[in-house]
C-alpha cells in the first residue's frame, strides 16, 4: 500500500549536501580564537581515539546533536542515521534493527540479534532492552560492518557503542521538560558533579508518556503509543590515585501500547464477514471506521502491545599502571520481565461466542480471541581488559570476556477446542554462555602508514527446551516436548586495517574483517517434530571488505569521512513462511538462507559554513540483495492463476518436499532502503550585550521505498518518504537555560512503520459460495502527522 508521500530529493541533491559526523559541534564563542568544528572521540576500539585517525565507518551522534533532535531512545537515533533502519514485528519483542540493510527479523527467543546494542560497555542480552528511554546521553556511536572482534558475536552485522555523560566539575543540576501538541510530555532531572577528590555522582531520572496516534473507538482513548519512566545512577569512587570503581545501578518501566493494524482498506466492504461467520459482518464489527489510506482509527477490546521491567547494575574497576596502561574488571547483571498481549481478531465483539466449535456448533464462550504471554531474560557478564598507553609506536587492547543470557518465554493463543482460534500454548527456554579471548593492536610502522589487526576467540555453549500443549481453559499439559541441550561450537573472528595518512590531515584505509553469530532455535508455537530435528539452525558467518577516506579540511571547519562497502553473510538466520509438506497449513519457521550480501557507499560530512552555521548531513547507497535461497516462500495473489500464489511460485516442488517455493536469489532484503539521507542545520543569532541569544534550526531526512517481507510481497511494500522537522528558540551565554520551540513533520506527510494485510480472515458469503475479502492495514509512525511542541531546559 502507497501512503502519500513528497516527491523523493534528487540524489544529486543529497550527495551535495553530503553526510555528517552528527556529533561535531561548534565550540562556544568565547572560547574560540579561529573558529573551528570540536574534536570528537570515539571508544570503537575500546580505547578513546579522535574519529578521524581510526580506520573503519563510524557515524557520531554527539551530545547537542541529539539534544536539538529530541532524541530520547534508538528509534529515535535510527531515523536520523542513514545506516540503520527497523523491522517492526507484531510485539515490540520481535522489533529488529538493521544495519546497512542486514538484521534480525526472527520471530523468537532462540535467534540472536545482528546489531549489538551496547550502553556504557554493558551488551543489551536482549535486542528488546535498547527500545527504551536512555537519558543523559553523551554520544551514540554507530559501528558498521562486523564488529565481533571487540564486541563478540551478536554485533555480526554492527554496533551501537552508546556512552551516557561522564562525572566531571562541581556539583551541576539539571532541569528538563518538553510538552507537545498531541499530548506527549517529558520531564527529567539530573544532579551530578564531584563532592571530593575521591567521590563523584551523576543521578538522573526521566519519565515520558505520548498516549498515541490511534483512537480505539472501543474505548476512547488513544493507543500506538507509549511511556517510560527510567532511573540511571553513576556513583565513582577513588580510593587510591590509581583506581577507579564506578558502580551504575539502572531502571526503566517501559509500556508500548504500539503495533495496532489500522485499516487502509477492505474490499469488498459489503457482504464482507469475519471468519465467514454469518453473525460477524464487517458493517457492524467496523462501524464507524473511515477505512482508507489515512484511518487512524480501530476498535479493539484487549490490549496490543508490551509492558516490560528492567533493572540491572553495572561495576567498573579500572586500574593505572605505571607505565601508563590500565586494567580493567567490567561486571553486569540484568533482568527483564516483559509481559506480552495482542488482539488477534482485531476487532471489540467477543467472537468467540460464534467461532465453531469441532462439532460446527458455536462455542458460545464469552470472550475475544486474543494472544499474550511473558519474556523473562537473565544476563550476566564479566570482562577483563588490558589497555596500552596512547604513546609509542605500538597500541593495543586484550581481554577475556564472559558472558550468560537465559531467557524464558510462555506464549497463549487462543482458546482450547476452538480451531479458528489457532488454540496453543508452550513454555520455551533457551540459554547461552560464551566464553572469549580477544585482542587487537595498531602498529605505526612509519610516519605516514599504520597497521592494525585483531583476533578474538568465541567458545559458545547453547540449548533450549520447549514444552507445547493447549491453552486455557484447564490446566497445562504438554502434549509434546522437544530439547536440545549443550551445543558447543568454537568460532575465530578477526580484523585487519591498512592505513595512509595523506597528511596530518587526510587518511584513506581499507579494513577486512569477519563476524559471526551463534547457533539458533526455532522456539515459537509452530515447531514440530520435524522441525525439532533440524535444531540447531547453523550458525550464521559473514566477510567484509571496506575502503574509506577521511579528511578535515578548510582549518578544521570541514570534515569528510566516505565509505564503500561490500560485506556477504551465509547461513543467514531468518523466519520465513511456508506450507507443511503436503499440507494446506501455512508455518512460519526458522530457517538459513543460503546467502545474502549488502554492498554500497556512505557519506559524512559536517562543515561550520558560517562562525554561526553548523551544517551536519548524511548520504547512504546501499544494495542489500539476497544471493542464495531457492527455497523461498511463495505469497498470496487474490484471483492469481497459479493457484491463487505469485506467477512465480512453484506450486509442490518435490526438491523441496512438495512444499511451493519460489526461487529469492537476487531478491531485495526487506526493510533496506537504497537511499536514506539526513540533513541537520542550526543557525546561531548573536544577541550583543542581552546576555542570551536566539538560533533557528532545520532537519530533513528522507528514505526511498522499501520492502516488508521476505518473500517480495510488492503489497507489503513502504513507499519513499520525507520528512522535514523545524524549530527556534532562545538560549542563555553561560549555557543556564535554553527555550526551544519546534514543529515536526512540516509538510504533514503521513507514512507507515511498516506495511502489512492480515487483520483478521474476512470472506463475502456464508456458508458458501465462499468469496475472499482483501484488506490491507498500516501502523503509522510517530510522527506520521504533523505536531509542534516547546521544550524548556535549565542548568543551576
Amino acid at each position: 500500500m502507497q501512503h502519500p508521500i513528497i516527491k523523493p530529493l534528487p540524489f544529486a541533491i543529497m550527495l551535495a549536501l553530503s553526510s555528517a559526523a552528527f556529533a561535531q559541534e561548534a565550540p562556544k564563542s568565547d572560547q574560540e580564537a579561529t573558529p573551528g568544528l570540536e574534536t570528537v572521540v570515539v571508544t570503537a576500539n575500546k580505547r578513546v581515539e579522535k574519529l578521524e585517525n581510526v580506520p573503519m565507518a563510524i557515524s557520531v551522534m554527539g551530545e547537542q546533536f541529539l539534544q536539538r533532535n529530541n532524541v530520547r531512545d534508538v528509534e529515535d537515533v535510527i531515523n536520523l542515521s542513514p545506516a540503520l533502519t527497523v523491522t517492526y514485528g507484531t510485539t515490540p519483542a520481535n522489533n529488529g534493527i538493521n544495519m546497512r540493510g542486514i538484521g534480525t527479523s526472527s520471530i523468537g527467543i532462540g535467534v540472536e540479534a545482528d546489531v549489538a546494542v551496547i550502553i556504557d560497555d554493558i551488551p543489551m542480552g536482549m535486542q528488546v532492552q535498547a527500545f527504551r528511554e536512555v537519558p543523559e546521553l553523551q554520544r551514540v556511536e554507530i559501528l558498521k560492518g562486523p564488529q565481533s572482534t571487540l564486541f563478540g558475536k551478536s554485533a555480526i552485522a554492527g554496533a551501537l557503542n552508546i556512552t551516557t555523560k561522564p562525572i566531571a566539575g562541581p556539583i551541576t543540576n539539571t532541569f528538563s521538560s518538553m510538552l507537545t501538541s498531541d499530548h506527549e510530555w517529558r520531564v527529567s532531572a539530573s544532579s551530578s558533579g564531584r563532592t571530593s577528590e575521591q567521590f563523584g555522582y551523576r543521578i538522573s531520572a526521566i519519565e515520558n508518556r505520548y498516549p498515541g496516534n490511534v483512537t480505539n473507538l472501543t474505548t476512547g482513548g488513544k493507543v500506538n503509543g507509549s511511556s517510560d519512566k527510567t532511573f540511571m545512577a553513576k556513583l565513582n569512587w577513588r580510593p587510591t590515585s590509581n583506581l577507579d570503581v564506578d558502580f551504575s545501578p539502572r531502571f526503566n518501566h517501559s509500556n508500548r501500547n504500539c503495533c495496532v493494524l489500522v485499516l487502509t482498506s477492505l474490499t469488498p466492504l459489503q457482504g464482507a464477514l469475519l471468519s465467514n461467520i454469518a453473525q460477524l459482518p464487517a458493517t457492524t464489527l467496523l462501524d464507524g471506521i473511515p477505512i482508507g489510506p489515512e484511518n487512524r482509527t480501530v476498535r479493539n477490546d484487549a490490549p496490543t502491545g508490551q509492558d516490560s521491567t528492567t533493572r540491572g547494575a553495572g561495576l567498573k574497576l579500572t586500574y593505572a599502571l605505571d607505565n601508563g596502561a590500565t586494567l580493567s574488571s567490567i561486571t553486569s547483571f540484568d533482568r527483564y520481565l516483559a509481559y506480552d498481549s495482542r488482539d488477534q481478531d482485531f476487532v471489540d465483539v467477543h467472537t468467540l461466542l460464534y467461532y465453531p466449535l469441532a462439532n460446527g456448533k458455536p462455542a458460545g464462550v464469552d470472550a475475544g480471541y486474543t494472544q499474550y504471554g511473558s519474556f523473562d531474560v537473565k544476563s550476566r557478564t564479566q570482562e577483563f581488559r588490558l589497555t596500552s598507553p596512547d604513546s609509542g609506536p605500538i597500541r593495543y587492547v586484550s581481554g577475556l570476556w564472559y558472558g550468560k543470557n537465559e531467557i524464558g518465554r510462555q506464549f497463549i493463543r487462543g482458546y482450547n477446542g476452538i480451531a479458528l482460534s489457532t488454540p496453543t500454548q508452550y513454555f520455551g527456554s533457551t540459554y547461552n554462555i560464551n566464553y572469549a579471548l580477544y585482542g587487537q593492536a595498531t602498529w605505526q610502522f612509519s610516519p605516514v602508514w599504520s597497521l592494525m589487526g585483531g583476533l578474538r576467540y568465541n567458545r559458545e555453549v547453547s540449548g533450549y527446551t520447549m514444552a507445547l500443549g493447549a491453552p486455557p481453559p484447564g490446566d497445562f499439559k504438554p502434549t509434546a516436548y522437544y530439547e536440545s541441550l549443550d551445543n558447543g561450537e568454537n568460532k575465530l573472528t578477526g580484523k585487519l586495517s591498512l592505513a595512509h595518512h595523506l597528511s596530518q590531515d587526510m587518511m584513506v584505509y581499507v579494513t577486512g574483517a569477519t563476524g559471526y553469530k551463534g547457533k539458533a532455535y526455532d522456539i515459537t508455537s509452530g515447531l514440530s517434530a520435524a522441525t525439532a530435528a533440524e535444531q540447531p539452525v547453523k550458525a550464521e558467518t559473514s566477510k567484509t571488505v571496506e575502503f574509506g577516506f577521511k579528511g578535515n579540511f578548510l582549518r578544521n571547519r570541514l570534515t569528510w569521512n566516505m565509505a564503500a562497502f561490500l560485506t556477504k553473510f551465509s547461513d543467514y538466520q531468518q523466519n520465513a513462511g511456508g506450507y507443511l509438506p503436503g499440507t494446506t497449513t501455512y508455518v512460519t519457521r526458522l530457517s538459513s538462507v543460503g546467502g545474502v550480501q549488502t554492498k554500497g557507499v556512505e557519506l559524512d560530512v559536517s562543515a561550520l559554513v558560517t562562525q554561526a552555521l553548523l551544517v551536519n548531513a548524511s548520504v547512504a547507497y546501499t544494495d542489500a540483495t539476497i544471493t542464495d535461497f531457492p527455497n523461498g516462500p511463495c505469497y498470496n495473489v487474490t484471483g492469481s492463476p497459479n493457484g491463487g500464489f505469485n506467477l512465480e511460485c512453484q506450486l509442490k516442488n518435490p526438491q523441496y518436499g512438495n512444499q511451493n517455493v519460489q526461487n529469492l536469489s537476487g531478491g531485495r532484503m526487506p526493510n533496506a532502503p537504497k537511499i536514506k539521507a539526513n540533513l541537520d542545520a542550526q543557525y546561531d543569532i548573536h544577541l550583543a550585550n542581552r546576555g542570551f541569544g536566539a538560533f533557528v534550526r532545520g532537519n530533513v531526512r528522507y528514505q526511498s521505498d522499501v520492502i516488508t517481507n521476505l518473500n517480495q510481497d510488492p503489497s507489503l511494500a513502504v513507499g519513499a518518504y520525507s520528512i522535514t522537522n523545524l524549530g527556534f528558540g532562545l538560549k542563555d551565554d553561560k549555557n543556564l537555560w535554553k527555550l526551544s520551540f519546534f514543529v515536526n513533520n512540516v509538510f504533514n506527510r503521513h507514512y507507515a512503520t511498516t506495511g502489512l494485510t492480515g487483520a483478521g480472515s474476512w470472506s463475502s458469503k456464508a456458508p458458501n459460495p465462499v468469496v475472499n475479502v482483501t484488506n490491507t492495514t498500516w501502523t503509522p509512525a510517530r510522527d506520521s502527522w504533523r505536531y509542534f511542541g516547546a521544550r524548556l531546559d535549565l542548568r543551576f
